[in-house]
């Protein structure tokens, strides 16, 4: 009808969008690789190799990091993180194609979204509230409750029956807006933050070249970054809003405000477009734009196809971490036990070690008899607390920790660590491309190798 193409004339131009739908693989009706037998047998390794020993020594109160089923099971998880008002949330309305669809995230130049908001796939549009979320076990949300129901009431869960979401899962963050206090917002906003960027498959920092400065509470997130570069990709969205010199110029002012907080290697990778359905601005470079897009879509899809081997990495690097963690528990009680007479005082003996655990050789020990890397021994500090709540004697020795039909946790954990997840990591690999599954990057060597100590 003629009125209606009146109302197109003032609409701006939509972009094609193809590009997302073939990079993607959104319309390819073959069905997903099959991982239900390899999460099966990751759950089990799980289960009978590493929990009892993190059980035992309680590794949850050090770390606050206690696994799920659901967290095994669940799918790659996609964090948009950045200021306010940057596009983070057209962004995710573009990928998903959501724009004027009852399904779009609310969208707008002011600071609109409070909440952390969790896009999931589901059989028909519905909102789930952040206290039914936490209450599921079986979705990897559970652990959240920990925050507290201020929190709860900042967590929403959104359901979309999209082809992208059967094999992602998005996470919208409320922007960060500079000199706000932590107090404001009634829940710890950075241990959030640090929980979703420990679970992230990928993190998108979305920054807008027209106001970007990076203030304190953009600091205090980089450093919790730290670690995590190779999830890091950074986004100069809104590109096609600055002229080419002037785009170049941010893009060095960018790096040059991120360069103290990020030393690496290799640094984060960086992509300059307007990601957004509507027509780029004609004077702008469309070519480029629309080529940096594709990039991050390949990029985005081979996080995806690699979820797996991430998964089981990440498991691995647990185990690792909690079979420290009981040597070093092993070790304070082993050498309580030396120091023990029949006269001393316990708690004076024990509180001798705690406070200079260096004078008895506790972590000097554990690096020479074992092949550990000094940068994953915890902190010496975290044994103050953790001892301070859970007393020594409510411990075992890891050599009285076998019994006759189960074999002893340690041997258990360390033949996870070096045969029984490699070998899964090596099941998964065959038929894939040879390069994808490369053992710098998951560590499948027969030992965990110290990479820090000279041979």
């Amino acid at each position: 009808s003629p009125s209606e193409e009146v109302e197109d004339a003032s609409e701006p131009t939509k972009r094609d969008r193809s590009h997302l739908e073939n990079t993607l693989k959104l319309n390819e009706e073959k069905p997903a690789d099959d991982v239900s037998g390899v999460l099966q047998r990751l759950r089990k390794i799980y289960h009978s190799s590493i929990k009892p020993l993190e059980h035992s020594y309680r590794y949850n109160e050090l770390r606050q990091h206690e696994i799920t089923d659901g967290e095994i099971t669940s799918k790659p998880m996609v964090l948009f993180l950045g200021p306010w008002s940057v596009g983070k949330s057209s962004m995710i309305n573009y990928l998903l194609g959501l724009d004027n669809t009852p399904y779009q995230l609310y969208t707008g130049a002011e600071p609109t979204t409070s909440e952390f908001t969790v896009i999931m796939h589901g059989p028909k549009l519905k909102t789930i509230e952040g206290i039914v979320m936490a209450a599921d076990s079986a979705r990897s949300f559970s652990p959240l409750e920990k925050f507290g129901q201020n929190f709860l009431e900042k967590l929403i869960g959104i359901e979309v029956p999209h082809k992208l979401l059967e094999r992602v899962t998005f996470v919208d963050t409320p922007g960060i807006i500079e000199n706000r206090k932590q107090q404001e917002r009634g829940y710890p906003f950075n241990d959030v933050c640090q929980w979703f960027i420990d679970r992230a498959d990928l993190i998108f920092v979305v920054f807008d070249p027209t106001k970007l400065d990076v203030g304190l509470e953009l600091e205090m997130l980089f450093r919790q970054l730290k670690g995590r570069e190779s999830q890091i990709r950074i986004i100069l969205n809104k590109a096609d809003s600055l002229a080419t010199q002037e785009l170049m110029r941010v893009y060095g002012a960018l790096f040059w405000s991120l360069a103290p907080l990020i030393n690496v290697t290799e640094p984060p990778r960086v992509y300059v477009s307007s990601f957004w359905p509507h027509d780029y601005h004609p004077e702008t470079h469309r070519d480029l734009f629309l080529k940096e897009e594709i990039s991050l879509l390949e990029d985005l899809n081979q996080v995806i196809e690699n979820r797996m081997e991430n998964k089981i990495a990440f498991i691995r690097q647990h185990a690792i971490r909690v079979r420290i963690h009981a040597l070093l528990v092993d070790r304070y009680l082993q050498t309580y036990k030396d120091k023990m007479t029949f006269f001393s005082d316990g708690e004076l003996v024990f509180r001798d070690i705690v406070e200079d655990p260096d004078k008895f050789f506790i972590f000097k020990s554990i690096l020479a008899k074992t092949n550990v890397s000094k940068f994953d021994l915890p902190n010496r500090e975290a044994y103050k607390d953790f001892f301070g709540i859970n007393p020594i004697t409510s411990f075992k020795l890891l050599s009285q920790q076998c019994s006759y039909m189960g074999g002893c946790f340690l041997e258990k954990i360390e033949k996870a660590i070096t045969r029984e997840l490699p070998d899964l990591l090596g099941s998964i690999g065959l038929g894939k491309k040879p390069n994808v599954l490369s053992c710098d990057v998951t560590g499948c060597g027969e030992t965990p190798k110290n990479r820090y100590r000279k041979p």
